[in-house]
């Protein structure tokens, strides 16, 4: 074959090369606003709060609240650190580790047995589990606080561990169990062919994979419990077992004319949750939708 049959090569006119792409669909402009809008309501009074903390305590209220202030200062911050604030800081992180490695660890074993074992038991708890979403707060704290007086727990921080476990093991063993569910059953039967057992298979396969939904019932588990203001308002009295909610409050009748102090308070209470939120924010919509679509 000579050199005259040979076809020259089809190529793409440059015209269509240089065609700009088109964009399918609209924008959505009423989204966007109600996005931005959404963004000045979180955002305004979170500014609020921290710039009020900078200023100084004489003419706070003759100066404009929206504005940062000429001089900062950080005599707030100084004022509630020397007031016990690392005293209920620890308290707190005492209870929510406590509360939150508890939880995690007990839902975890009872949502691989209600995924792995397809009995009675099991269905019959986890039905029992959702009926733990219906119990109100407000109606369990007069017998949870007999109850734990009775067991010589009042004014410990037990007494609000073990309730704050109580009611996060609903919400807790529903997400976990959802996530589970996700998890194709071949790699569990492949594991079971290789001799693995159920404690084996739940650290080395079940674990691994439910990071997001465990990261996230942490993060959940961690922000209801660290904010929660009932269970230390009852069960404890002495200022020793107090933790951060309660002192909160008592701040704000110990501080009642120093505005930026109390909001000095707010701002170091929510730093530790906040800091947690930030390392836990990517898995958090995983692990919430987890299941839910099907």
């Amino acid at each position: 074959m000579d050199g005259s049959d040979r076809r020259p090569a089809s190529r793409v006119p440059d015209a269509l090369k240089r065609r700009p792409r088109r964009r399918t669909g609209t924008r959505n402009w009423v989204g966007a606003v109600g996005a931005w809008a959404w963004l000045a309501v979180v955002i305004v009074p979170l500014y609020y709060v921290v710039i009020s903390s900078l200023r100084p305590r004489a003419g706070y209220f003759a100066s404009n609240q929206l504005v940062p202030p000429a001089d900062p200062t950080l005599d707030g911050y100084s004022l509630v650190l020397s007031s016990g604030f690392l005293l209920y800081l620890s308290n707190s992180l005492v209870v929510t580790t406590v509360s939150v490695a508890v939880t995690v660890f007990i839902c975890l074993l009872a949502a691989y047995a209600i995924v792995r074992v397809n009995s009675r038991f099991t269905r019959t708890a986890f039905r029992l589990f959702l009926l733990g979403l219906a119990v109100p707060l407000h109606a369990t704290i007069v017998p949870l606080f007999y109850l734990l007086s009775a067991a010589r727990l009042y004014d410990t921080l037990l007494a609000v561990i073990l309730p704050s476990i109580g009611f996060a093991v609903p919400i807790t063993v529903l997400i976990l169990a959802n996530f589970i569910r996700d998890i194709p059953r071949e790699l569990f039967e492949s594991m079971r062919v290789d001799g693995a057992g159920d404690w084996r298979m739940l650290a080395i396969l079940v674990t691994p994979l439910a990071r997001p939904a465990i990261v996230t019932v942490i993060v959940y588990d961690a922000l209801i419990v660290w904010n929660g203001f009932l269970f230390p308002l009852v069960m404890t009295q002495s200022a020793h077992n107090r933790v951060l909610p309660l002192s909160l409050w008592t701040f704000q009748g110990a501080f009642t004319v120093n505005v930026p102090a109390i909001l000095a308070a707010v701002v170091l209470s929510t730093l530790p949750i906040f800091t947690l939120y930030l390392f836990g924010r990517r898995h958090i919509v995983t692990g919430m939708t987890a299941g839910f679509g099907r």
